[in-house]
């Protein structure tokens, strides 16, 4: 359960929060269990869900819960009064997650139409209340020039779950923007889910975890490329294929690249649960990587080598269970609070 309640001190708002962290495991258990119980009926025809379905459900069922959980543990203990209002308007995403995760759920497993697209609405609603909170968290710390990046990776992770809860919800509801037909659709969802919303936490933890240290001055370059990319592939998709091409090539060249400072940051964590995890993200992500741009070149020459069904049960389990799960759960364990500091937290 979240509880929370706010003290003014001084001029600014102090927001305590009793969670410690026990809603989102459960949330993301919960969630597991229900995914597995999905997959398994699709297995034997008794649901009828494919791979791309199974990689979104994927996303509100398990992933965001461990990104907001991320978010919460890196999130600075004393904050100002708009960043405070951010971390409320956060606090109800958490809360809501749950019964939104079911919307998606069933949006899913119904056939396209105004039920499905209404029930996928549900889960737009976490996804506009946690863009709503980046927006806050970067508007109050923009002139704070240590701390923009950061705060701006954060914003955009919640951008990520904007568009990707609006494409989820054209999907369900069988529009067809800008002429793109399925799975484009469902797959621009998964998209900013996962290159989107879940690397951008995961860009967010390194960032915190080096600040100070000598990665830090590699990560100022490599990180806006790897939050900025997603949408310049997403555009590619609407303009060109050479641009599509090119943006792909960009975004796993980027993605590369933090995999290996993400290796670098695992091999330094205090605690070794996180240094596993985080070394299986790191190998997971740049094998997900090398698989995403050998598609996209051969997309672009019209070749089959690589089918979309094959990427979702290749790169997409790879990127969704391998990179991001355990990227997450790694830097969830390295940052949350010692045994003696689980009551009370002070954001």
């Amino acid at each position: 359960m979240i509880t929370a309640f706010v003290e003014k001190d001084e001029g600014q708002i102090s927001l305590l929060c009793t969670d410690n962290g026990r809603w989102a495991r459960v949330c993301s258990i919960l969630g597991a269990a229900v995914w597995a119980g999905i997959a398994v009926a699709a297995r034997f025809g008794f649901a009828r869900i494919g791979g791309i379905e199974a990689l979104l459900l994927f996303a509100p069922l398990v992933i965001v819960p461990l990104g907001m959980e991320l978010r919460r543990e890196l999130t600075s203990p004393l904050v100002d009064n708009a960043r405070d209002r951010g971390t409320l308007i956060h606090l109800i995403a958490r809360g809501v997650q749950p019964f939104a995760a079911a919307c998606a759920v069933v949006a899913l497993l119904l056939p396209p139409g105004r039920l499905a697209g209404a029930l996928a609405g549900g889960w737009m609603l976490v996804c506009a209340l946690m863009g709503a909170a980046g927006i806050f968290d970067v508007w109050s710390s923009w002139l704070n020039a240590r701390s923009r990046l950061f705060y701006l990776t954060l914003f955009l992770a919640g951008m990520d779950l904007v568009v990707g809860g609006v494409w989820l919800v054209a999907s369900r509801l069988g529009m067809r923007p800008l002429g793109i037909q399925e799975p484009i659709g469902s797959l621009t969802a998964v998209h900013f889910h996962y290159a989107g919303f879940a690397t951008a936490m995961i860009a967010a933890a390194m960032l915190r975890f080096s600040q100070g240290r000598a990665r830090e001055r590699w990560l100022k370059w490599i990180v806006p490329f790897v939050i900025g990319m997603p949408y310049v592939v997403a555009l590619g998709f609407v303009v060109s294929p050479r641009l599509k091409v090119v943006a792909a090539a960009g975004l796993s060249f980027s993605v590369a690249a933090l995999a290996i400072l993400l290796r670098s940051c695992g091999r330094r964590t205090e605690k070794s649960a996180a240094r596993v995890l985080l070394q299986i993200a790191a190998a997971s992500v740049f094998a997900a990587m090398v698989l995403s741009s050998i598609y996209a070149i051969a997309d672009f020459l019209g070749s089959d080598v690589l089918t979309l069904p094959q990427m979702a049960r290749t790169h997409g389990v790879l990127n969704a269970m391998g990179f991001c799960m355990a990227g997450l759960l790694g830097w969830i364990v390295e940052f949350e609070n010692p045994p003696g500091h689980a009551g009370t937290r002070r954001l």
